[in-house]
């Protein structure tokens, strides 16, 4: 990441030293969640769609503790997988939107708000910004070589309230929480690094 790109992180000492944390990103860009993977101050096991294990990238990505997701069904396998990693104390990254859009945490679903009051992780906000502001060249997929991009890591909170509770409601209940928390988050990001959302 460091020498296609310039990553500018900040707030990374936020991140838990040590125990279970699950980094929450936004996702407007393909690049998002490998430059989060590449400059993290903890090694990270993302949650990533099947259909990006492909070709000689699948192995890789696997041997490097990426975790493979069905979004089309409720993938028991990869949630006993990011569980797992929690279980172990590991850093489990989510992208909570389910999918690359605008990245601005405006629709989340419910699997974030599970993994955390499922294992009482704290979550750490992380807003990805710039990835989408110029495309490469050579490469139209890419953001432009060597432009900046920033990392910023927020404050870890917890998801849950305290009950314990892992019924519908609760599940919600913290759904809503942590969008508030996120949403925030991004706006600070953006006022620190002095970036606007992009107009599309």
């Amino acid at each position: 990441m460091y020498g296609l790109w310039r990553p500018r992180v900040l707030g990374g000492w936020r991140v838990p030293a040590t125990g279970p944390v699950i980094l929450a990103v936004n996702h407007s860009h393909n690049i998002d969640g490998p430059m989060v993977i590449g400059v993290a101050p903890r090694a990270s096991h993302f949650l990533v769609k099947k259909e990006a294990f492909v070709g000689p990238l699948g192995p890789f990505m696997r041997s490097v503790g990426q975790l493979e997701v069905d979004r089309s069904t409720a993938d028991r396998t990869a949630i006993t997988r990011a569980l797992e990693v929690l279980s172990g104390g590991g850093v489990l990254g989510i992208f909570p939107e389910g999918t690359r859009g605008e990245g601005d945490f405006a629709a989340l679903r419910a699997g974030l708000a599970y993994f955390a009051v499922r294992s009482g992780a704290p979550i750490v906000p992380v807003a990805v910004l710039g990835s989408t502001e110029r495309s490469g060249r050579l490469i139209k997929a890419l953001p432009a070589l060597r432009s900046r991009i920033d990392v910023v890591f927020g404050d870890p909170f917890e998801a849950g309230d305290g009950s314990g509770r892992r019924t519908r409601k609760a599940l919600d209940e913290a759904t809503e929480r942590i969008q508030k928390q996120l949403t925030a988050h991004l706006e600070d990001a953006r006022r620190l690094t002095g970036r606007q959302a992009t107009l599309k």
